[in-house]
């Protein structure tokens, strides 16, 4: 009823409003009634995220009691679980454990026969190497002995061989010096005669020539005064008698002859004379060439004596190196032969420590029998023996020859070799195994707080079952393997 009368009002007001009051009031109202609906969207929108917000607090408390009975569930499933894999577990362990006491006791029978048979191939080897030291010391002193023989006889050699060779050099340096001396003093002579001739024969050419030309001047003086004075007085008889002037003319134009012939013999004299100086210094140059040849062949002598002295000093020389390296290498030889047996002596002293160190590891099984007994037939054996007994081919087939005795060392060398790659395989099992049994724990520890990441994860604790089955089934095919490794290395070796 007051509705119906305010809106009568309503329309009566608004009736008896102007146009632009109307217009107004009609804004005034969409105004309003935009912003009623307006606060109404916000209320209602506010309402829905106040819902909402209770939905999603609700779901978070579901998930959170719906993964609560999810992870007991869960837990109660894996323990039960956990609990038979953990009873299979211990039933194997103590399966493995029974079977590792079995080898171990086997192992230590074998230890035993294998000590025995260690004890029975050391004393047989340690005979052998105290006959081969014997033998070894035995050969040294011999080889020692005829060093010391030859060096003595080398030496002994080699200084009388050096005396003789002295005593010659001696000898012959000797004989060379009185040569020498003998040419020396004769040469001398030769020459102090030669020289002393030549001195006599021209002083005397020197003197004779001196006197014939004061003998020739003083005469050619008087003789050309006496000439002046006839001349004078030929001068004056001429002036006084023509006739005996021509006389006088002639005999002193034939005197004159006559003196030319004797200046002309006086020079042909001068001319023999100096020919035979000539010939003196031809006969002094021809002595001294023969004195210079002489001289040469002496020192040719002297050069051949002296290359025959150096080539003595070079042969005792090479003497001497061969000696002292022939000396050096037998002491290399010797020292190496000290080395060796150094060496082997060593090694022995090693094999008796190993020897006794593989004799207290040994069993009582090992000691009563060294070694195994073959596995090869009689029809095997035979055959083999027939390839031992043929002659070998190559370096490998003799030394294999040659240590044909240490057959069973090798043997036993290689059982042991194998047992302990066994044992070393069965260590590298049991650490995979250890490894995984530690990741399923941590995989357990993980499921005892689960996450939605963890649930879409692979879990192995699910499949404990298969792999120890399948466990089982390796660890019961393992000792046939090894017995089929076994076999074949026996035939192998």
């Amino acid at each position: 009823m007051p509705k119906k009368g305010g809106k009568k009002g309503g329309g009566g007001k608004l009736a008896a409003m102007t146009e632009e009051e109307r217009l107004l009031f009609t804004q005034q109202k969409a105004v309003a009634e935009e912003e009623m609906s307006k606060r109404k969207e916000d209320m209602l929108t506010q309402f829905l995220k106040d819902k909402l917000r209770k939905e999603e607090h609700n779901s978070v408390v579901n998930q959170h009691k719906l993964t609560e009975r999810w992870r007991v569930v869960f837990r109660q499933t894996r323990a039960q679980d956990l609990r038979k894999d953990i009873e299979i577990l211990s039933q194997t362990f103590e399966r493995v454990l029974d079977r590792k006491d079995s080898v171990i006791k086997c192992l230590l029978g074998d230890l035993t026969e294998s000590k025995q048979q260690s004890d029975l191939v050391l004393r047989s080897y340690l005979q052998n190497v105290d006959l081969l030291l014997d033998l070894q010391g035995s050969r040294l002193a011999f080889h020692n002995q005829d060093m010391k023989t030859k060096l003595d006889e080398l030496k002994a050699e080699f200084n009388t061989e050096r005396e003789q060779i002295m005593a010659l050099h001696k000898q012959d340096c000797i004989y060379l010096e009185d040569v020498r001396i003998g040419l020396d003093q004769r040469y001398a002579a030769l020459d102090s005669e030669a020289q002393r001739e030549y001195q006599s024969n021209r002083d005397d050419i020197k003197n004779r020539s001196i006197e014939d030309r004061n003998a020739l001047r003083v005469q050619r003086e008087g003789e050309v005064e006496e000439m002046w004075r006839q001349l004078q007085e030929a001068t004056r008889s001429y002036r006084e008698s023509t006739e005996e002037h021509r006389v006088a003319c002639e005999a002193l134009r034939e005197r004159d002859e006559r003196s030319s012939c004797e200046i002309e013999a006086q020079m042909k004299r001068l001319q023999k004379i100096q020919e035979s100086c000539a010939a003196l210094r031809a006969r002094m140059s021809t002595m001294q060439r023969e004195g210079e040849a002489a001289a040469r062949d002496l020192r040719a002598v002297k050069e051949k004596a002296t290359d025959r002295r150096l080539e003595l000093k070079k042969q005792m020389s090479s003497i001497h190196a061969q000696q002292r390296s022939a000396l050096s290498r037998l002491t290399v030889l010797s020292d190496n032969a000290n080395k060796k047996l150094q060496s082997v002596i060593s090694k022995g002293e090693r094999l008796i420590k190993l020897a006794g160190v593989c004799r207290k590891l040994e069993t009582e099984r090992e000691r009563v029998q060294p070694f195994h007994s073959c596995s090869l037939s009689a029809e095997e054996q035979q055959l083999v023996k027939e390839n031992q007994l043929e002659p070998a081919v190559t370096e490998l087939a003799q030394a294999m020859h040659d240590y044909a005795g240490l057959e069973g060392m090798w043997q036993r060398w290689a059982k042991v070799e194998l047992e302990r790659l066994c044992l070393q395989r069965e260590k590298v099992a049991l650490s995979q195994e250890n490894l995984r049994l530690r990741t399923l724990l941590r995989q357990y520890l993980d499921g005892l707080s689960v996450s939605d990441a963890a649930l879409r994860q692979d879990h192995t604790l699910l499949h404990v079952s298969r792999s120890v089955h399948n466990q089982r089934q390796s660890q019961r095919q393992r000792p046939a393997r090894q017995q089929q490794a076994a076999h074949v290395l026996q035939h192998t070796l």
